[in-house]
């Protein structure tokens, strides 16, 4: 049977200490439910006597929830410990987190107290706590930075005292996996009272460490994680709740332990923070990131369209996403544009899927991004497109205020290229000048548009073109990142489609 793991969050806590994520009222109250709804086991309201707004916001959410545990922090001093009572007294499951440095360095320096004041301090206080509540934890600051037989004394006081949790933090996320196991091991065995109590540990993440440590932690006998929601928290952050809950679910055969998380209530907890805060989380972030669930290479796009478990050893839905996220850019295959295309509703031939192909390279490679409405305007065209008479291979325009507008403009026809040079009033006129010499015709423009398809400095840009010859009207579309391009290859369709539509009447 797989043990339990208890999630303590943290992130109306440390998470709101992070530079820009402050919240208010409000705020925290909505976040506080969705941690609720998530069955977070415990949740730090906050720290009751820093502010009287922090005093208002942890009492408000205790007042609130009634499922999980709420708790608010307090340093080993009677009136810290007094106001967190205050606070938290009306919550369904009050606890009281008290703590207290116990590196020599922080002993020393921050403190000025010695090693046996501390452990003194740390005992009475947890006692003093006791009379309020049952559910009392203890957090020795800095833990991995201090002596282990130095911890394992002062955890036995306080467990005498009352504490029913004995937290051991990385606070400046300096440990390591394998030696925060030993760490760990090392304690429980200098101190066996620990086993009648639980073992958190609560891990920053200044290494890039902190759900691997606190992963560790776990094979080492912890029973309770104090994480935060996208891993926000002081300076780099802590360990990222998302993470190490889908890394137990999916590795359920290395660690043995599960927790009470609805993993589906993931991605919905992380963009309520960042709506919150404004501060959004990378794009390639473990499994909340933009690209957490999004495939751009060909291979692994064709891989997932075959089986998803090809190249994801999770499932979007169980994050609480929909789908995963077919990405088309320069690396993408014919797979993932054939697929693309069916999502879409287009039903195209392998000839026309072909030079869709191509021409979505072509803007592939001078696009950032490809946008769903760069692939719908590029394959409405190819499905609506018609044998090409003529092909533009290539154009030269010389333009400016001060000049004739003059275009050189190269196409393919029956496998001979023709060029011709033209003036116009401005790029795009020449351009269709020069094309009107090629096909020798008396051509009329009619209309002529131009939109952006998507955003960006890069968008696409989608041309229309309407002529008329011989008092019938042809239309045409082009795509191009380059509008004089888009607009060319527009009005070369529109030739095209008068060419195709001339010999269907003529029977040819």
């Amino acid at each position: 049977m797989n043990k339990k793991i208890k999630i303590f969050d943290t992130t109306l806590r440390d998470g709101e200490q992070s530079p820009g994520c402050s919240m208010n009222l409000k705020e925290k109250v909505q976040m506080a439910k969705q941690l609720e709804r998530m069955q977070v086991d415990i949740i730090e309201a906050g720290f009751a006597i820093s502010s009287p707004g922090d005093f208002t916001s942890v009492r408000t959410v205790a007042e609130t929830i009634k499922e999980s545990v709420v708790a608010s922090l307090a340093r080993t001093t009677k009136e810290d410990i007094d106001r967190a009572w205050e606070a938290v007294s009306v919550a369904a499951q009050p606890r009281i987190h008290t703590f207290i440095a116990t590196s020599p360095i922080h002993m020393e320096y921050k403190l000025n107290l010695t090693p046996d004041q501390v452990v003194e301090q740390a005992a009475a206080m947890v006692k003093y706590a006791k009379k309020y509540c049952g559910d009392i934890e203890f957090s020795a600051e800095d833990a991995t930075r201090s002596d282990p037989a130095f911890l394992a004394r002062i955890f036995s006081e306080v467990i005498k005292a009352g504490a029913t949790t004995i937290n051991i933090p990385d606070t400046v996320g300096y440990t390591t996996p394998d030696e925060f196991y030993d760490f760990l091991i090392k304690i429980r065995e200098l101190c066996p009272p620990l086993d009648h109590v639980d073992i958190s540990v609560h891990c920053h993440n200044d290494l890039g460490l902190g759900v691997a440590n606190s992963l560790a932690a776990i094979k080492a006998g912890a029973v309770q994680v104090e994480t935060t929601i996208n891993g926000i928290g002081e300076r780099a952050g802590n360990a990222a709740m998302e993470e190490l809950v889908m890394a137990l679910a999916t590795r359920r055969d290395i660690y043995k332990a599960e927790t009470n998380i609805i993993t589906t209530e993931i991605m919905r907890a992380s963009k309520l923070l960042t709506t919150i805060t404004g501060v959004k989380v990378q794009p390639n972030k473990a499994i909340v990131g933009e690209n957490a669930f999004a495939h751009e290479a060909g291979i692994h796009q064709h891989g997932v369209l075959k089986n998803k478990e090809t190249y994801e050893i999770m499932t979007p839905e169980s994050v609480g996403l929909t789908k995963n996220s077919m990405v088309l850019g320069k690396h993408s295959g014919k797979h993932a544009l054939r697929s693309k295309a069916k999502e879409l509703g287009f039903d195209l031939t392998e000839e026309a899927l072909e030079r869709a192909f191509n021409k979505f390279k072509e803007i592939a490679d001078k696009k950032k991004r490809i946008y769903d409405g760069d692939i719908e305007a590029l394959l409405s065209k190819e499905a609506l497109q018609v044998p090409r008479t003529y092909q533009m291979k290539s154009f030269v325009i010389n333009s400016g205020n001060s000049i004739t507008s003059t275009a050189v403009v190269e196409v393919i026809k029956e496998d001979k290229t023709i060029e011709k040079v033209a003036r116009g009033d401005g790029p795009i006129d020449a351009a269709f000048q020069a094309i009107g010499k090629i096909v020798g015709r008396n051509l009329k423009l009619e209309d002529y548009q131009l939109h952006s398809v998507s955003e960006g400095i890069d968008a696409l840009g989608d041309a229309f073109v309407k002529i008329t010859s011989n008092g019938k009207s042809y239309a045409g579309r082009g795509l191009s990142t380059d509008v004089i391009e888009a607009s060319i290859h527009a009005y070369v369709n529109a030739v095209n489609k008068m060419i195709y539509e001339e010999n269907k009447t003529n029977g040819v």
